[in-house]
């Protein structure tokens, strides 16, 4: 993870998710207005619990995020683990919760990638970079859960 990603995940997880749900990337051609969650999947290899900060929208109920990696050719690691289970665990701002995930398919995908890039604007031109479909994950929360620590 960049060092940027590694200060904003311990703002987040010091505060409780009170700083750090919301942030300005403006200077990374966002929203000033961009909000984050955290969420925490175990290594694939390792077994290791990883917390990484992610934007994410609500679309129609479900919490999407995306797997963008900035528009390298490798899907980020947190996606390849979470493939690996059926299940997520998520936090925005205060609130934390166990989730089921899926990807969108079709029309649907189209519809939840526009919705995504109108939130962050340079998704589009990380598509643009890589060659590889960059991934959508739409989490459905199941049940509250402890915050992260």
């Amino acid at each position: 993870m960049s060092e940027f990603s590694d200060e904003h995940r311990e703002m987040y997880l010091r505060s409780g998710g009170a700083q750090g749900h919301i942030m300005d990337l403006t200077d990374r051609g966002g929203h000033a207005f961009t909000t984050h969650c955290l969420i925490k999947v175990t290594g694939r290899k390792s077994g290791q619990t990883r917390i990484v900060p992610l934007i994410y929208g609500d679309f129609g109920g479900e919490v999407v995020i995306v797997a963008s990696k900035g528009g390298a050719d490798q899907h980020p690691e947190w996606y390849l683990n979470l493939t690996a289970a059926p299940e997520v665990d998520f936090q925005i701002a205060t609130q934390a919760f166990r989730a089921t995930w899926r990807e969108p398919e079709g029309e649907e995908r189209h519809k939840v990638w526009d919705f995504m890039c109108r939130a962050f604007p340079p998704y589009l031109n990380y598509q643009k970079a890589t060659a590889r479909h960059i991934p959508l994950v739409m989490m459905t929360p199941t049940a509250a859960i402890d915050v992260f620590r």
